[in-house]
């Protein structure tokens, strides 16, 4: 569990940077199974003009293309917010077998309200990963306070 707190912490950060860089405050890491950090990766839906630049489908999009899939069925993907259907279906796609979140799809919802430019769909990963034909481990919500002070006054 205390791991679990360090990496999610981590990915909080990388959620600052991407708000800094002029991004949706949102980010994820990808550890492998002996705890090393092997990517990590920010929202960059605005500065790449992208509504796929999630942080966890970059992730997913960098990580496919740097370890092989044996590397990424022991992985786990910790996250700064619950990841959105899109990016559960990168996630299930690309043979990750756990994620952890620490804000959780509904609080987000809260946070966001009707805006435009993050129209939640409110479809909780669990509810997608469990259509699959794999088991993914979920492990969330974790560290919700701090996950949403990233999203203070963003979404006004």
């Amino acid at each position: 569990m205390k791991d679990h707190e360090t990496f999610l912490r981590r990915a909080i950060e990388l959620a600052k940077r991407a708000r800094e860089n002029g991004n949706h405050p949102f980010g994820a890491l990808l550890v492998g199974q002996n705890g090393e950090v092997l990517l990590g990766a920010e929202n960059t839906v605005v500065t790449e003009r992208d509504v796929t630049g999630h942080a966890e489908t970059n992730l997913v999009r960098n990580a496919s293309k740097r370890f092989d899939k044996a590397v990424l069925e022991q992985a786990t993907l910790y996250t700064s917010t619950e990841p959105c259907a899109m990016c559960s279906g990168a996630i299930y796609w690309s043979g990750i077998s756990k994620v952890v979140f620490a804000l959780s799809e509904k609080g987000l919802l809260e946070l966001t309200g009707n805006n435009e430019e993050n129209p939640t769909m409110h479809l909780p990963c669990r509810e997608v990963f469990k259509s699959g034909q794999r088991p993914i481990e979920v492990v969330g919500p974790m560290l919700e306070a701090e996950a949403k002070s990233v999203h203070e006054g963003f979404w006004q």
